[in-house]
């Protein structure tokens, strides 16, 4: 279940409106190259209530891979986010595309990215486009850091990417993963141990003339993987968009109906 758990985090959706200016570190190194998979997610809130159905594929062409995950709301609204990807010795971002709409998400989104040509276009909601340049750090990882956690050692006490943030006018911010310990769980009664990685925004400059700008520091992003060749998704939780609730997403199984 290697490339499932590789597209399962929207953990950037949450940074859609942080300001930060942001160094650069280098991209990721490939341990485990991401293969072709096809598989299904549940998003629920913390009470265990089902929200959305999700639908995670990935398809490789040579060094190339391209990965969508799309969730379909039950009041109808829409998370759907295309990323393509090389993965020669280190992940880059080729381009990423990432949409939500409807009653689910206050501040709608159609944000697409094009590393090669610096090029950012932002769809507003009542259709105007806007488009801008900019010189783009190679460690840009929008769409990445599923793919990149299953990278990095739990024994790594710290690692940095950059992300954009859409907008009208796009901002660079900085992430911060950190190994914060690990939690028991068990599959099919069988004691398992996972590793708690923590995704911190770091909003940088000066905190009380940053803050106001953002209102509060957003809450972490926490992704469960337990350790192995490769490591396992377990579970995931975190706010999806701008002030909002906490959410799970977990890997569920087909059921079918009983046959006559």
């Amino acid at each position: 279940m290697n490339a499932l758990p590789a597209r399962v985090v929207r953990v950037v959706a949450l940074l859609t409106f942080c300001f930060s200016a942001v160094g650069h570190a280098e991209p990721i190194p490939v341990r485990y190259a991401q293969g072709s998979s096809h598989g299904f997610l549940a998003l629920k809130t913390l009470g265990g209530v089902t929200i959305a159905i999700g639908e995670s594929t990935q398809t490789v062409h040579g060094d190339r891979v391209t990965s969508r995950l799309v969730f379909h709301f039950r009041d109808g609204s829409v998370d759907d986010d295309v990323t393509v990807f090389t993965q020669r010795e280190v992940f880059r971002l080729v381009t990423d595309h990432h949409v939500q709409h409807g009653p689910s998400f206050p501040k709608p989104i159609d944000f697409l990215i094009e590393m090669e040509k610096g090029d950012l276009t932002f769809r507003a909601e009542d259709g105007t486009v806007t488009k801008e340049h900019m010189d783009l750090p190679p460690d840009i990882a929008n769409g990445l850091p599923p793919n990149l956690l299953l990278n990095i050692l739990p024994s790594t006490p710290e690692t940095k990417i950059a992300y954009l943030a859409p907008g009208k006018k796009a901002r660079l911010v900085r992430i911060s993963i950190k190994p914060t310990g690990s939690v028991p769980f068990s599959v099919g009664g069988s004691p398992r141990k996972a590793t708690d990685f923590t995704l911190h925004v770091e909003l940088g400059g000066i905190t009380g003339v940053v803050a106001p700008l953002v209102g509060k520091q957003p809450d972490d992003y926490h992704i469960w993987l337990e350790p192995g060749a490769p490591p396992a998704f377990v579970r995931e939780e975190g706010a999806l968009y701008e002030g909002g609730p906490i959410w799970r997403i977990e890997e569920i199984a087909p059921t079918f109906k009983r046959q006559p």
